[in-house]
């Protein structure tokens, strides 16, 4: 086999509100990407509206995929896409080009579950000094999911717990907007949150003591809203927000590390956390599994912010995992799915 493995890999991804085209090769090296993000579009409805995040990716994506193979100058020999969770609008706008591109091209075709690819992102060269062996566990915290996972290989995860809500990502979100940050709300919601005191408000820490490992967040949001009911109509007061913000933000991260501590505790066989999705960038997030991960004698993986949100090169390396184990890419009549288990 050559250097390049079995060729490079054309990824695709459209999920939710970011456009983008990735071309690796065979080792799973970038050789060109493009993404492009809907903020502008969304944020005067303060919230990813799908119709438009569907018509924006039809617009811009042929063109970011003739600029990826351009810039590369190599052409792919497969073609992946992510063909679920997310919006059926937009996932039916890459899964289908994707076919279309592959069909043409008379190209292998890898069906992508965006989950999986969040899941295996912390194995592309120069993630990490050692590439996560398997198995390892997986936590992905974003703004539609929250997912405590083992990841075992390609196509093989157990799912340990998840939301029983809102995912973190969303609640961040909210109470942002409940402040006034606007959308999106989670990095204002940080910036504003680094100046705070995280214990003057009497916040309630989610799950606490509860067995098992699933998440919520629906009654930390409740909380703050409550709280807010208690102040006169107009903006508050910087240093009360600031405050809130700070709380907030710390039962969010508590919460994750406390389930995330619970299943490093249960998994005997693996010795690895690896954390992606957008929330996994929150640097007290971080933190906060960091520190519950040295404590539990486990390695943090985090892949750095820009494969942590949604993006091509995680959907492009998840095909190419799957071509090491020998997968055809047979996935032509696989239809996108707004709800997909991983």
């Amino acid at each position: 086999m050559s250097s390049q493995g079995h060729g490079a890999v054309l990824g695709i991804e459209t999920s939710c509100d970011e456009t983008a085209a990735a071309l690796l090769d065979g080792m799973g090296r970038v050789l060109a990407e493009r993404l492009w993000s809907q903020t502008a579009e969304h944020a005067p409805y303060a919230g990813v509206v799908p119709e438009i995040a569907a018509r924006a990716h039809l617009a811009r994506l042929p063109g970011m995929i003739e600029a990826v193979l351009a810039e590369a100058g190599v052409a792919p020999s497969a073609v992946a896409a992510t063909a679920g969770p997310g919006l059926i609008g937009g996932l039916i706008v890459g899964a289908h080009l994707g076919k279309g591109f592959a069909l043409a091209r008379r190209l292998p075709f890898y069906a992508i579950n965006h989950l999986e690819a969040h899941a295996l992102s912390a194995r592309l060269p120069g993630v990490a000094d050692e590439p996560p062996a398997f198995p390892y566990l997986t936590l992905l915290v974003s703004g539609g999911h929250c997912l405590l996972v083992e990841t075992r290989g390609p196509g093989a995860h157990a799912v340990l717990g998840r939301t029983l809500d809102d995912a973190p990502g969303e609640a961040f979100d909210k109470v942002a907007k409940m402040l006034g940050l606007g959308w999106p709300g989670g990095p204002a919601l940080e910036r504003l949150a680094a100046g705070g005191d995280a214990e003057r408000f009497a916040l309630p820490r989610p799950m606490l003591g509860r067995e098992g490992f699933d998440f919520s967040f629906s009654g930390l949001k409740t909380a703050v809203a409550t709280i807010l009911a208690g102040y006169p109509a107009g903006a508050l007061p910087q240093r009360d927000a600031a405050d809130l913000a700070a709380g907030f933000q710390a039962r969010v991260a508590w919460t994750l590390a406390d389930r995330a501590r619970r299943a490093m505790r249960a998994a005997n066989r693996c010795r690895v956390l690896v954390v992606s999705g957008g929330v996994a960038a929150n640097r007290a997030v971080r933190s906060a599994l960091a520190e519950a991960a040295s404590g539990e004698g486990f390695t943090l993986a985090v892949p750095p912010p820009v494969l942590c949100t949604d993006n091509a090169v995680m959907v492009a390396w998840t095909a190419i995992e799957r071509r090491r184990l020998g997968d055809p890419g047979a996935d032509l009549g696989v239809p996108p799915r707004p709800r997909w288990a991983p």
